[in-house]
């Protein structure tokens, strides 16, 4: 029973699913039926749209073909058009800018290069379509006397606002690297604002149009010749104020570093042994006055010829940024070279000329004027760095101008110092050329001042001596090695010296003269050291110089006292007569005591006559050596004048004792004294 009912319900189940898949599928039917329906609708639409295109189509082309080309004859008309105004307007170009090319560019630059362009467009405009036209030649012509026109007007530019630059501005210049003060930069204005952007409009013109480069040649040349008429000018200026009171220079050159050239006075030796004499009691850094007559002249031709070159430097760097803004660049080396030339061969000229000058006066034995070099060498050194900065770029000539004169210099100078220091070894010993008086030698003076004067140019005077080394150069030592050369050359000119005046010495027939010559030589050489940097220079490579020269002073100082033997030996006990106080005295004992007064009272008077016109300049070492001589001698005569005062050894007292000691006191007191 049971197995039934689930095979009804089962039937009942399946028959109701039946039912539902029957009644989907009608609907799918329905669906299908439907969309056929509407494809079909659609697709009868779509072609009634198709046919109605293909009408309006068929209607639209043509006429949009015609407006096309109804288009496109607008446009070739309008282009026709365009390019016969353009093609007409060459052929109006040279009417137009005739005028205005005749003229000139002056006063109207700007529209005179617009011109210019439309010229040359119609230049090339003719030479492309229609060269065998009229026109080409007209056009070509303008074009040349445009072009010739701007060259022209370059030149008349720069010639008429270049103008030498004002001494006084150029030594203001000079002093602006010197004024510790100053702290803007110092520069030129070579040209007015208008007329340089004028001259760099024509020349970019000439360079890109023209294709001409002339105008550099122009450029060159003129501001050559201005730079070289500012450096003429300076000189010109040094020479008009090179009066009595020396140079004037412009205010700013009062403020100035130490190592800055400066006006100094090259002193020369004298002949005046008693000028020569008189030095000793005065300050050294005073003792010798400017010099005036052909000295001072020389003096300002150094000191001209020093700031002339400072100018150089500072206007050639001056020059350089004004070419650079007128010149193209790859022209810039070759016409800044070419620039410079005329002012750098006229420097190099003149240093030749002063080293020549040199060579002469050393020919001449006369090495004092060597000395016209240093202050230009070492100025040339100092300025080496800026001149090598400012010539880059130019060519190896230039270049190797100012290091040829630098080793002509160096070379001079260090054959100078060489033969001075044989000089003063060799220099004769003549006796008419020895000072009667015993004082300083004029060799010796000559020898000091020559070495005081090497103070002011220590590196100088020791790269020229290093430079001599053999196989190496003065650049490659150090200062101290360089200073110890110059205190070699020092020691060794000052030893040449004293074996030349010990030899001089022995002219005088009186040894004590002898003795008195080499004391003043002496002690004019230790008080020169002293007084000066000479002293620390000798210390470098001879030890205590001062306590050597001493020892020769005292050396000296002995030998002229035993000349006063003579006068003391006399007052001596030995030979004495003796005799009891009371007692009448013998014959011989009276004459004893005569001859030995008279002995004294001859020597004293000789020595006092002949050695008063002697001369020891140095008042301390007079006092000194006239202290000794009256300690020495009225000791002894004060003795000798108490023991036989009471002495009855003569009736004719006055004769023998003719002075007090008082008296002999004043005596040794006039020695060296040509006025008592």
């Amino acid at each position: 029973m049971i197995p039934s009912e689930d095979a009804a319900v089962r039937k009942r189940d399946i028959e109701e699913r039946l039912r539902q898949e029957q009644e989907t599928l009608s609907f799918i039917r329905e669906s299908l039926e439907k969309s056929d329906q509407l494809t079909k609708n659609m697709v009868s639409i779509l072609s009634s749209f198709e046919s109605r295109l293909m009408q309006l189509e068929n209607s639209i082309i043509p006429v949009h073909k015609q407006t096309e080309n109804l288009q496109r004859l607008q446009d070739n008309v309008d282009k026709t058009l365009s390019c016969l105004d353009h093609v007409i307007s060459y052929y109006h170009v040279a009417k137009d800018t005739e005028k205005i090319i005749k003229e000139g560019p002056a006063g109207r630059l700007e529209e005179y290069l617009s011109c210019m362009a439309k010229i040359q467009k119609a230049v090339e405009y003719f030479q492309d379509n229609n060269p065998d036209s009229p026109e080409l030649n007209r056009v070509k012509f303008l074009f040349e006397k445009g072009k010739e026109s701007l060259e022209s007007e370059f030149r008349n530019l720069l010639t008429r606002n270049s103008k030498p630059v004002p001494s006084v501005v150029i030594l203001d210049l000079i002093a602006g690297d010197d004024d510790i003060e100053t702290t803007d930069e110092m520069t030129l204005e070579h040209l007015p604002e208008n007329i340089l952007q004028d001259l760099i409009c024509i020349s970019g013109w000439l360079v890109e149009y023209g294709r001409n480069l002339d105008f550099m040649n122009v450029y060159y040349q003129i501001r050559s010749n201005q730079l070289d008429r500012s450096i003429r000018g300076l000189k010109e200026h040094f020479r008009k104020n090179s009066s009595s009171s020396g140079i004037l220079y412009s205010p700013a050159m009062q403020n100035k570093r130490k190592d800055t050239p400066s006006k100094k006075a090259i002193k020369r030796p004298g002949h005046d042994y008693e000028l020569r004499a008189k030095h000793l009691s005065e300050p050294l850094s005073d003792k010798h006055g400017p010099p005036t007559g052909k000295e001072d002249i020389m003096d300002s031709e150094i000191d001209s010829y020093i700031h002339c070159i400072s100018a150089f430097v500072k206007l050639v760097q001056s020059e350089y940024l004004l070419l650079t803004d007128i010149i193209p660049e790859h022209h810039q080396k070759r016409t800044f070279d070419s620039l410079i030339q005329e002012a750098l061969d006229s420097l190099m000229v003149e240093g030749e000329n002063i080293v020549s000058t040199a060579r002469r006066a050393i020919m001449r034995h006369d090495y004092s004027a060597v000395l016209t070099i240093f202050p230009i060498l070492k100025h040339l050194k100092l300025m080496k760095q800026e001149f090598d900065q400012v010539l880059q770029g130019t060519a190896a000539s230039t270049k190797n101008k100012l290091p040829v004169l630098i080793t002509s210099m160096e070379t001079t100078g260090a054959k100078a110092l060489e033969e001075f220091a044989d000089s003063i070894k060799n220099d004769p010993d003549k006796e008419y050329n020895m000072p009667k008086d015993g004082t300083v030698h004029e060799l010796t003076s000559n020898a000091i001042l020559f070495l005081q004067q090497l103070l002011d140019f220590q590196e100088t005077a020791s790269a020229m001596l290093a430079s001599q080394e053999i196989g190496t150069s003065s650049s490659s030592y150090n200062s101290e090695f360089n200073r110890r050369l110059l205190s070699n050359y020092i020691c060794k000119i000052l030893g040449n010296l004293q074996l030349n005046l010990h030899s001089k010495a022995k002219v005088y027939e009186d040894a004590a003269l002898g003795a008195v010559f080499l004391l003043n030589n002496f002690n004019y050489i230790l008080k020169s050291l002293e007084k000066s940097e000479l002293i620390q220079l000798v210390a470098v490579s001879q030890k205590h110089p001062d306590k050597a020269y001493r020892s020769h002073i005292d050396e000296q100082l002995q030998t002229y006292q035993r000349s006063w033997l003579k006068v003391t030996m006399p007052l001596t006990e030995g030979n004495l007569p003796a005799f009891q106080p009371g007692t009448k005295l013998k014959d011989k004992e009276r004459q004893a005591i005569k001859d030995r007064f008279k002995a004294f009272n001859d020597g004293l008077e000789e020595l006092c006559k002949i050695q008063k016109s002697w001369a020891i300049p140095d008042k301390e070492q007079r006092d000194t050596i006239r202290r000794a001589q009256k300690e020495n001698v009225t000791v002894a005569y004060r003795v000798f004048w108490q023991r036989y005062s009471n002495v009855p050894f003569t009736k004719n007292v006055e004769k023998y004792m003719k002075y007090k000691v008082e008296q002999v006191e004043e005596m040794i007191e006039k020695l060296f004294d040509t006025s008592a």
